[in-house]
């Protein structure tokens, strides 16, 4: 069985600072992460590919997460950043696909969730660069928050020629147990079909010292009923997780959470690693 994580970080304080780790609740993720430090990690949670996602709006830091997979036995693959709204974005991308590594680079993302305007994603130079995004044959992650959606959902029915893979689920509000709108407007997105949807991010959404499979199990059967397996991958957002839980233990409780939704062996090997290979290309 291939097991995939489709959604992890690294950083190196020392080469880039990282200004959103400075509140005292994100002490424990204020220290460097290293590919070396995820393989060790991941390897107890048997993880044999992964795929490693941007984390600031950074060029340069793409540019170096590409090189660094083209020398990794574990990083299969990148999500990186480019400025959507640079009218040389196709320029951009391709130049991005040329450097050191490029051939791993099979998508773009925006920090949406950080954006004040919760129709961003509407604008129209960012719908242009979502175009060029697609016309480059990437596709493009979705980090929004559950007040984004609605305009989420409009992008993606404008852009049917693009895939989107929703990072976190659009991050449910599990620590206050409410599932409305959350789950109605996931429903909607996931009625389109150039969605796919990683079952990630969520113990951290939850109350940090509280939560259990018992806790993320409405959410999970949400996402499964909405997306299928088939449009669901596992992704372990380390090292963010660990505000609230080690990577095997989150990739445990998310096998456990699966077997109890009564998935097909096939199934199961769809959400691990058959939905990412696919979608982020993994074979190539």
């Amino acid at each position: 069985m291939t097991n995939i994580d489709a959604h992890h970080h690294l950083w190196d304080l020392s080469s880039r600072p990282q200004p959103w780790l400075t509140p005292p609740e994100m002490a424990p993720l204020h220290r460097d992460f290293t590919v070396s430090d995820y393989a060790a990690t991941a390897a107890r949670a048997q993880i044999s590919g992964s795929v490693l996602v941007q984390v600031l709006a950074d060029a340069q830091e793409t540019r170096e997460f590409l090189a660094l997979a083209a020398r990794s036995d574990t990083v299969a693959a990148v999500v990186g950043w480019a400025d959507l709204t640079r009218p040389d974005l196709p320029e951009e991308l391709g130049a991005l696909s040329g450097s050191p590594g490029g051939e791993f680079l099979r998508g773009i993302r925006h920090l949406v969730q950080g954006e004040p305007d919760p129709r961003w994603l509407a604008r129209e130079e960012v719908r242009a660069g979502l175009r060029h995004v697609a016309a480059a044959g990437l596709t493009y992650d979705l980090l929004v928050l559950p007040h984004h959606l609605p305009t989420a959902i409009e992008t993606v029915r404008a852009l049917p020629e693009l895939g989107f893979v929703l990072d976190h689920l659009a991050k449910p509000p599990i620590s206050s147990g409410k599932m409305q709108p959350w789950a109605a407007l996931i429903r909607q997105l996931a009625a389109e079909p150039n969605v796919t949807a990683k079952l990630s991010g969520i113990i951290t959404e939850a109350v940090w010292t509280k939560w259990d499979a018992a806790v993320l199990r409405p959410y999970v059967e949400v996402a499964l009923d909405a997306f299928g397996p088939e449009r669901l991958m596992f992704g372990s957002d380390w090292p963010v997780c660990l505000l609230a839980g080690s990577l095997p233990a989150w990739s445990e409780t998310a096998r456990t959470l699966l077997a109890g939704a009564g998935l097909t062996p096939a199934e199961h090997e769809a959400v691990f690693g058959g939905t990412a290979t696919r979608i982020y290309r993994l074979t190539e």
